[in-house]
């Protein structure tokens, strides 16, 4: 074998062998982005579901104190404290919504980003 074979052996098994591993290193975000966007949207999920509990509790009120109500006073008292507190709720789920938005969008830049720690940079 000559020395160019040799030579295009060993240049062929470094370069096979550094495509191995930085498919390795972009498995490994992969994999990281993943679970990172898993936890995001599993706590987004639980918001929801936590919100969606609140809203059944909140009518559910809102008809016992109305079915209660003896007067038309009474039922804007009883209409009264529900909208206050589903205004209430509506700024709680704005200011959620827009951390999870934040968290994702932190999250994606962070993983993608070519300066990202996290991103293999072919060194």
């Amino acid at each position: 074998m000559s020395d160019f074979e040799t030579d295009l052996k060993k240049v062929t098994k470094a370069v096979e062998k550094q495509i191995a591993d930085t498919q390795k290193k972009v498995g490994d975000v992969t994999l990281q982005a993943q679970d990172e966007f898993t936890k995001i949207v599993q706590e987004m999920s639980q918001t929801v579901m936590s919100r969606a509990r609140a809203e059944i509790e909140l009518g559910a009120k809102l008809t016992a104190r109305l079915s209660e109500a003896r007067s038309f006073p009474d039922v804007v008292s009883a209409y009264q404290e529900w909208l206050n507190k589903v205004m209430v709720a509506r700024s709680e789920d704005a200011r959620q919504l827009m951390t999870n938005w934040q968290k994702l969008m932190t999250e994606g830049t962070r993983l993608f980003s070519n300066g990202g720690s996290t991103w293999p940079t072919g060194r």
